[in-house]
């Protein structure tokens, strides 16, 4: 295994990218045994996003649920990944999609904690995403309905049904907890070069 790959398995075990079932069952043993409700989703997607703050990113989380269960998680990573599309939920398309093995992921709901970015809403159409439910709204880069419509867009031709403010008070605390923090340090959200 290259310098490159190992560096980045690393990473993703330090992130706990949860890229199949089998990773959730170990970390939370009453995986699917519970109701399948937003909330729940939703409270595993606020899981990544603490893990992510935890390792200095912005703390966004996201979790790719199927007809089954779960497919994927990730935490926001693009400073770890030096990757700036490594988003959440770009993180957990990629590893759904490759435990899947295929690129479309038709069927599914994306659980996210702030409202996607234009490049993120854009991977939800191309992997066909059904539905989107997301916990802060962004008023300033959000494109699911904020500030923008993408998923929604009669042009396009893949619809997404969005739900937005699901635990949208823990989601938008944890946002303003940590840029609050960032502030009072004195430190950007970039590593020191």
């Amino acid at each position: 295994m290259g310098n490159a790959r190992k560096m980045q398995k690393k990473v993703s075990d330090d992130l706990k990218i949860i890229d199949s079932p089998d990773k959730l069952q170990q970390t939370d043993g009453e995986f699917l045994q519970k109701l399948a409700t937003d909330e729940y989703w939703m409270g595993l997607a606020l899981q990544q996003a603490k893990e992510a703050a935890d390792h200095g990113e912005v703390p966004v989380g996201a979790v790719l649920v199927g007809k089954d269960g779960l497919l994927a998680a990730a935490g926001n990573s693009p400073i770890h990944l030096a990757d700036p599309s490594a988003h959440a939920e770009i993180l957990a398309i990629r590893a759904a999609a490759r435990l899947l093995h295929n690129y479309r992921l038709p069927e599914t709901a994306l659980y996210v904690t702030l409202e996607p970015c234009i490049m993120c809403m854009g991977a939800l159409i191309q992997a066909r995403i059904s539905r989107l439910v997301y916990g802060a709204a962004d008023p300033k880069t959000g494109a699911a309905i904020s500030l923008y419509a993408i998923g929604s867009d009669w042009r396009q031709n893949h619809k997404i049904a969005v739900s937005g403010g699901i635990l949208a008070d823990q989601c938008g605390e944890l946002l303003k907890k940590f840029f609050k923090e960032k502030r009072s340090q004195g430190l950007g959200i970039n590593p020191p070069f």
